[in-house]
């Protein structure tokens, strides 16, 4: 007979908070990828400003909270399984669904033409292969699973001279573990891995960990989640400020002060560094302890779109690049001008920061009615179908 998985019946509030705050987030980051009119990159230091960094820079915590939250997630979902079997088979279809709808419905959502020349390897990308691994994973105990996490979130960057030309034909492979690269399929069709599975898988792993010490009290697991939040961002500071190890590029000194400080905390991304998770996951990890027991106007507000972070992952993609389809032709910008107006690329079309926090804000106002009112469905419908958006 196989073992039970242990149970954990009781939603967590904070998880759901945290995770409606990076959703929302992580939508400004996507408005200023189609809004702004800034003809550089924003964490560029030879051209940014202060408020121009920062807007890029806070959505840098939405893709490690999400996958390592969807981690924390799947434990205490999989908990309620009544085998490890049953648990595995679950995160294997849900895996395989996650890849199926990034390569159609939200690989439409990003294009102009509408037609699939290219495809784009995001964080869906990233967390559905996480979540086919997590399915083989789950057969370990939870320690050996977070074991394997930090194992390729510390020592991943190790391999930052390995570049996927030296592959030849295997390319790809390395590309797909662990380079952000473009990758010609044929003479007509591509496909960007944005996301690399290396360490993302790692950070699904530790997440699901991580989800064990939601057993504990609240009061005890706050003040824990605060102290391994603080550590791991104390340990950014030691790696990072002395460029000991941790991110393929040392930060430099800069002319004036406050570069300084941008520059310690300009982290690689893509893929993420060692140095770029633990600023991240630390502090989200002491912000998911701050969030224990509140409830308010406010984290209620954040609630909605955390308990139904895909359905709003997809909406969010078609309201903010439809708008600005229909805004761009309004304007009388044509769709061949706007096909060659990649996102975060400067073009015809494009507002200053002022206008893109207004189109953001407009964004979330809208946003939010559906998705209460698909929490509300959900919450009162148990239809299987239900897990998987």
């Amino acid at each position: 007979m196989e073992a039970a998985l242990p149970q954990q019946n009781a939603r967590i509030h904070s998880i759901d908070i945290l995770r409606g705050i990076i959703m929302v987030i992580m939508a400004l980051d996507h408005v200023r990828d189609f809004y702004s009119n800034a003809p550089f990159d924003p964490l560029d230091l030879s051209k940014t400003t202060v408020f121009y960094f920062f807007t890029r820079w806070i959505t840098h915590f939405c893709a490690p909270a999400f996958v390592f939250l969807s981690g924390t997630s799947a434990f205490l979902s999989l908990s309620k399984k009544k085998t490890k079997k049953e648990a595995s088979l679950f995160m294997l279809s849900r895996g395989i669904w996650l890849l199926v709808l990034e390569l159609t419905v939200i690989g439409f959502g990003w294009q102009v033409t509408g037609v699939f020349n290219n495809i784009l390897a995001q964080v869906i990308w990233a967390i559905g292969w996480s979540m086919i691994v997590l399915s083989v994973l789950v057969y370990l105990k939870p320690i050996y699973v977070g074991l394997f996490g930090l194992i390729l979130i510390f020592g991943h960057n190790a391999f930052d001279y390995v570049k996927s030309d030296s592959w030849g034909h295997y390319k790809f492979f390395w590309m797909f573990l662990h380079e952000q690269n473009f990758y010609q399929i044929t003479p007509h069709e591509s496909i960007f891995i944005l996301y690399p599975i290396i360490p993302w898988v790692g950070v699904m792993a530790a997440g699901y960990a991580f989800g064990t010490l939601f057993k504990q009290a609240p009061d005890k697991r706050r003040a824990l989640f605060i102290r391994i939040g603080l550590g791991a961002v104390l340990l950014f500071l030691i790696l990072r400020g002395f460029n000991i190890y941790g991110d393929p590029f040392p930060w430099q000194h800069q002319v004036v002060w406050w570069k300084n400080v941008l520059a310690v905390i300009r982290v690689q991304k893509y893929p993420p560094s060692l140095d770029y998770l633990l600023i991240t996951l630390g502090i989200c990890i002491t912000v998911l302890g701050l969030l224990e027991r509140t409830d308010n106007r406010v984290s209620r507000f954040f609630v909605v779109f955390g308990r139904v972070p895909l359905f709003y992952y997809i909406l969010h993609i078609y309201l903010v690049h439809g708008s600005q389809i229909i805004g761009a032709l309004a304007s009388g910008i044509t769709k061949e001008q706007l096909a060659r107006q990649a996102p975060g690329v400067p073009g015809p079309f494009g507002f200053s920061l002022p206008v893109v926090y207004l189109v953001w804000i407009a964004i979330i106002v809208i946003l939010y009615f559906p998705c209460r009112w698909y929490m509300k469905y959900k919450l009162s419908h148990k239809h299987w179908w239900l897990s998987y958006l």
